[in-house]
C-alpha cells in the first residue's frame, strides 16, 4: 500500500498517511495489532479517519519503511481495540464534548441574537428545575433542589448571564464526572478479563481437554468443578452442584442446581461436579455485572463517600437559611442570589465520589482490582493484617523437593497420581506437583479416576480402580480419612516436616506417600510486612494448615507477630471473626478455595494472582501481579485517596466561604459568585481525578 511521509523527526518518531477512507476503524485495530508484532515497534496508533500512522519504534528507520511498504490491502483484518487504543478514544470524545461545550456558550454569548440566547439558556435550564421540582416533591431539601431554586431565582430576575454561567458549568462538571467513571470501567474491564484463563472441555469422546477460555464456544461441554467459576452461560447436562450465585442474583446462600437447569457465567460451584453445554458466551456480561456493581451499589460504596453526599445534603437547608437571613438583614436581592448560588455541598458531593473511583483507577492501571470503594477506605484504615501461608506469604511457584513411596507404589507412580488428581484444581501447591511429573515427563494419558471431590479442608478425594484414594494435608488424610501410618513412616515424615510441606497420598486406608513441597517465603515478604507497620498496620498474623515446625520457621524469618498452625479453613474464618469481635478492623490475604470463609469474613480481603476462581470472586481486591509489595501500594492508595478527601473538604470550606463573603458584602456580582463556585468545583473536581494525586506515592524505608 502506497503511504505518504508526513512527520519524521530522523530519530525514533514517524507518521505517514494511506489516506482518507482506505481502512475502516476495525481494520485500523487490525492494523495496530499486525504492526505491534513487529520488531522493533514500540508504539503503534491508527487513524482510521484520514489513514494516519504513528510509530514509534528503535534501530533502523528503513526497516520500518520496508514493513509499511509491504502491507497489503489484503494483509488488513478486522479486530477490536486495544485497551490504550479504547483510553485514548475516550479522551478524545470528552475532550470534543468539552471544546464543543465550551463553543457553544461563547459563540452563543458573542454571535446569537439576544432573544435566542435567552430562549437556550431557559431551554438548558429546564433539566436541572425539573430534578429540583422532583425534590420538592418528594420533600428532599438537597443538592438538586438547590441547583434549581438558583436557577429559577436568576431566571425570574432576568440574569440570563448567571444562569447561562450556572448551567454551563454544571455541564462541564456532569462531564468530568462521566469520563472518569468511563474511564475507569474501561480499565477495570482489561483487568477482569484476566480472571479466566483455561477451562475444561468434554469432547464427543468423553475425554477431558483443557483449552484456553477464549477457544469456547456455543455447544461446547464444559467441566466445572467445586471452587471453580463457570465460564459462560449453559444448561447442566451432567452431575450436580451447590452454586453461589450471588454475583447474578445477591443470593448469599449456594443454590442447588441439577441436570437440565441454568447456570450463568461468573457464578461460582461451591460443591459438586458438573458439565454445561454451553449456551451463551458470557465474558462480557459477567464483567459488566462487576462494574455495574461497582457503579451503583450501596454496598460496595465507600464510608466516607456516602457520609459526604449525606453531609452535602444537610448543609443544603443552611444555604437557603442564609440567603433567607441575607435578604432580611440586607433587603437586597443580589445579595441573597449571591449567597444562594455559592453553596458548599455541590462540590463535596460532586468532589468526594470522583476521588474515590479516582483512587480505584489508579489501582486498575497498577494491575490491582478493587470491586468497590468501601474497601479502600477499610484498607486505609486496617489496624490488622491475617495471611494464609502456601502461595501468599511463600512463593506462588513452590516446587516438588521430593517424592517418596511409602506403599507398593513406585516414588514416580505416587508422584504421577497425585499429579493426575491435582491437575483439576488450581492451587500454587497443585500446579507445583502438576510441573513436576511434567518436568519428569510422567504422563498419565486417559484420566486414572472418577470423578474428583474437592474437601473444603486440605483435601481431594476420588476412586482410582475401584480404589478411595485421598490426598492432602495430615489432619484430611490421617485424621478425618483415618489412614494408617506406621512407626516407622512417622519417623520419616517427622524428619521432613522439619523442613518441608507434606502432601499425604492414601489408598483405601492405606498410606502410598507423601509428596515434600519447598515453599520458601517470597522474597519481599518480610519487607512488605516492615513497610505495612510503617503504614499503621498494628498486628501481622499468619495462619497456616502446615505443621508446627514449619508454621514457626516460617514465622520467625519474616518477624510475624502472630501465627496458627494446622488451621482449618473454618478455624480461619473464626480467628477473622474474633479479630473483629475484639474492634479491629482485618485484612485478609489468601489465594486458595479453602481461604473462601476468611476472606468472606474479613472487613476486607485480598486475593493473590494465582488464586483460586473462588478465592478471586470472594475477594474485595484482586492483585494480578505475583507481588506482595501490591499491598502497600494498595495501602498508599487507599489512604492518599482520604487525604485527598479531606484535603478537598478545606478547600472547598475556604473557597466557598470566601466567595459568598464578597457576594453578601456586594463587593462581587451574583454572576461573578456564580463563576467563582462553578468554576472551583469544576477544577476541585479535575484536580481529584488527576494522576498526579498519585504519582509521589513512596513506600516507607525500613
Amino acid at each position: 500500500m502506497k503511504f505518504k511521509i508526513v512527520y519524521d523527526n530522523n530519530r525514533d518518531t514517524i507518521r505517514v498517511r494511506f489516506g482518507r477512507n482506505v481502512i475502516t476503524k476495525k481494520e485500523g485495530y487490525g492494523l495496530s495489532e499486525l504492526l505491534s508484532q513487529k520488531e522493533n515497534i514500540q508504539t503503534v496508533k491508527v487513524s482510521s479517519v484520514n489513514g494516519s500512522i504513528y510509530i514509534n519504534y528503535s534501530g533502523s528507520k528503513n526497516k520500518i519503511y520496508k514493513i509499511l511498504s509491504s502491507i497489503k490491502k489484503s494483509d488488513l483484518y478486522e479486530a477490536e481495540p486495544t485497551q490504550d487504543e479504547i483510553i485514548r478514544e475516550t479522551n478524545r470524545r470528552y475532550i470534543n464534548r468539552i471544546l464543543r461545550r465550551v463553543a457553544t456558550r461563547y459563540l452563543c454569548m458573542w454571535f446569537m441574537p439576544q432573544p435566542i440566547n435567552i430562549i437556550k439558556i431557559v431551554y438548558d435550564s429546564a433539566p436541572y428545575i425539573l430534578k429540583g421540582i422532583d425534590s420538592l416533591l418528594h420533600l428532599r431539601v438537597d443538592v438538586d433542589l438547590l441547583d434549581a431554586t438558583s436557577l429559577a431565582v436568576t431566571l425570574s430576575q432576568r440574569m440570563f448571564g448567571t444562569a447561562g454561567s450556572i448551567v454551563f458549568l454544571l455541564g462541564i462538571s456532569e462531564i468530568l464526572e462521566e469520563y472518569t467513571i468511563e474511564k475507569t470501567k474501561h480499565s477495570l474491564e482489561n483487568s477482569l478479563m484476566l480472571n479466566i484463563n483455561k477451562v475444561w472441555v468434554e469432547t464427543e469422546t468423553g475425554e477431558e481437554i483443557q483449552v484456553p477460555f477464549t477457544d469456547i464456544k456455543k455447544g461446547d461441554h464444559v467441566i466445572v468443578r467445586t471452587g471453580t467459576i463457570i465460564p459462560a452461560d449453559g444448561t447442566i447436562v451432567k452431575g450436580e452442584a451447590e452454586i453461589n450465585q450471588a454475583t447474578m442474583t445477591g443470593e448469599s446462600l449456594a443454590v442447588r442446581k441439577i441436570e437440565g437447569n441454568s447456570v450463568f457465567a461468573g457464578t461460582i460451584v461451591e460443591d459438586g461436579n458438573i458439565t454445561i453445554e454451553v449456551t451463551a458466551l458470557n465474558e462480557e456480561t459477567r464483567i459488566n455485572q462487576i462494574i455495574d456493581l461497582i457503579e451503583s451499589s450501596e454496598e460496595v460504596k465507600a464510608t466516607v463517600q456516602s457520609k459526604a453526599e449525606k453531609l452535602a445534603d444537610s448543609i443544603v437547608p443552611w444555604n437557603f437559611a442564609l440567603t433567607g437571613f441575607t435578604y432580611l438583614l440586607t433587603g437586597s436581592t443580589i445579595k441573597a442570589i449571591a449567597a444562594l448560588t455559592v453553596d458548599y455541598s455541590c462540590a463535596i458531593k460532586l468532589t468526594t465520589p470522583i476521588a474515590v473511583i479516582s483512587t480505584m483507577r489508579e489501582a486498575s492501571e497498577r494491575e490491582i482490582v478493587v470491586k468497590g470503594g468501601r474497601y479502600l477506605e477499610s484498607f486505609a484504615t486496617a489496624d490488622t493484617i491475617v495471611f494464609d501461608k502456601t502461595g501468599t506469604l511463600t512463593k506462588s511457584q513452590p516446587h516438588v523437593a521430593k517424592y517418596i513411596s511409602l506403599g507398593v507404589l513406585s516414588d514416580e507412580e505416587v508422584l504421577r497420581q497425585a499429579a493426575c488428581i491435582e491437575e483439576h484444581f488450581p492451587h500454587s501447591v497443585a500446579t507445583a506437583i502438576v510441573n513436576k511429573a511434567k518436568e519428569l515427563n510422567l504422563q498419565h494419558g486417559e484420566e486414572l479416576h472418577s470423578d474428583v471431590e474437592y474437601i473444603v479442608a486440605h483435601g481431594i478425594a476420588t476412586t482410582i480402580v475401584g480404589k478411595r484414594t485421598v490426598l492432602g494435608s495430615r489432619h484430611f488424610v490421617i485424621e478425618d480419612e483415618k489412614v494408617k501410618i506406621s512407626p516407622e513412616h512417622e519417623k520419616l515424615i517427622q524428619e521432613s516436616m522439619d523442613k518441608y510441606s507434606v502432601i499425604y497420598l492414601g489408598i483405601n486406608g492405606n498410606l502410598e506417600g507423601i509428596i515434600c513441597i519447598d515453599d520458601p517465603p517470597r522474597e519481599e515478604s518480610k519487607e512488605v510486612l516492615d513497610q505495612l507497620r510503617a503504614l499503621g498496620i498494628k498486628d501481622t498474623i499468619m495462619l497456616t494448615g502446615d505443621s508446627e515446625n514449619a508454621a514457626k520457621t516460617t514465622a520467625e524469618l519474616l518477624g510475624i507477630d502472630h501465627y496458627r498452625s494446622q488451621v482449618l479453613p473454618e478455624d480461619k474464618s473464626r480467628i477473622v471473626e474474633e479479630l473483629k469481635a475484639k474492634g479491629r478492623t482485618v485484612i485478609m490475604v489468601g489465594d486458595g478455595i479453602n481461604d473462601s470463609p476468611a476472606l468472606s469474613a474479613a472487613d476486607v480481603s485480598v486475593a493473590m494472582k494465582d488464586s483460586s476462581d473462588l478465592a478471586r470472586e470472594v475477594a474485595d481486591i484482586t492483585l494480578l501481579r505475583p507481588t506482595l509489595e501490591d499491598l502497600v501500594t494498595v495501602r498508599l492508595l487507599s489512604q492518599k485517596m482520604l487525604d485527598l478527601i479531606h484535603k478537598n473538604y478545606s478547600r472547598i470550606l475556604v473557597l466557598n466561604t470566601s466567595f459568598m463573603a464578597l457576594g453578601i458584602a456586594g463587593v462581587i456580582t451574583p454572576s461573578i459568585t456564580s463563576v467563582l463556585h462553578n468554576g472551583s468545583t469544576m477544577l476541585l473536581s479535575y484536580d481529584s481525578m488527576s494522576s498526579k494525586n498519585f504519582k509521589k506515592l513512596k513506600a516507607p524505608e525500613v
